[in-house]
């Protein structure tokens, strides 16, 4: 992490709960002053490390404003850094994931665009869940392989909203 950490960064303390609106106004007002533009007549060092902090801002920015990657970020905070692809040990989530896919196929191949709206309510329910028992839990470290499941699942059910988002826009084409 040898950068700030994403958080002081925006004078945030280390938190999953964030308010989304005050990170992106926070986010914009930051991003105007190192906006390399501003840098047009500095110095080459000093266009350079505009350059960098815009990186790192925009970098940090896109790790908290995604909730899988904030609960990933904050987990690799508080112990080891967290290997991107596991097994996931969770034969009930396993099983969930299968079940979900099917259903997506079948809505894809009956182009139903009222149960694909009702599979993404669904989703962001579930999603909603994860968010919260993640907050409550990953700050704890008795309770970091809970913690761990709980961010894998997110991220799963991120890459499935995705894949909601570009079935939707296919269907109303």
């Amino acid at each position: 992490m040898g950068s700030p950490c994403h958080f002081a960064l925006f004078d945030l303390q280390p938190s999953f709960r964030l308010d989304l609106d005050q990170l992106a106004a926070r986010y914009r007002e930051l991003a105007r002053n190192v906006h390399p533009d501003r840098f047009a007549d500095a110095s080459e060092r000093e266009q350079r490390l505009a350059l960098e902090q815009s990186a790192s801002l925009n970098e940090a920015y896109s790790t908290l404003k995604s909730a899988p990657q904030r609960a990933r970020y904050l987990l690799a905070l508080r112990g080891p850094e967290l290997p991107l692809e596991v097994t996931v040990q969770d034969p009930d989530f396993l099983l969930q994931q299968m079940q979900l896919r099917e259903e997506l196929e079948d809505l894809h191949d009956s182009a139903d665009l009222a149960g694909v709206a009702a599979f993404k309510r669904r989703l962001k329910l579930a999603q909603d869940e994860l968010n919260e028992s993640f907050a409550v839990c990953w700050d704890d470290a008795a309770q970091r392989e809970q913690a761990e499941r709980l961010m894998r699942r997110m991220q799963f059910l991120d890459k499935l909203s995705h894949e909601v988002r570009q079935l939707e826009e296919r269907l109303d084409d």
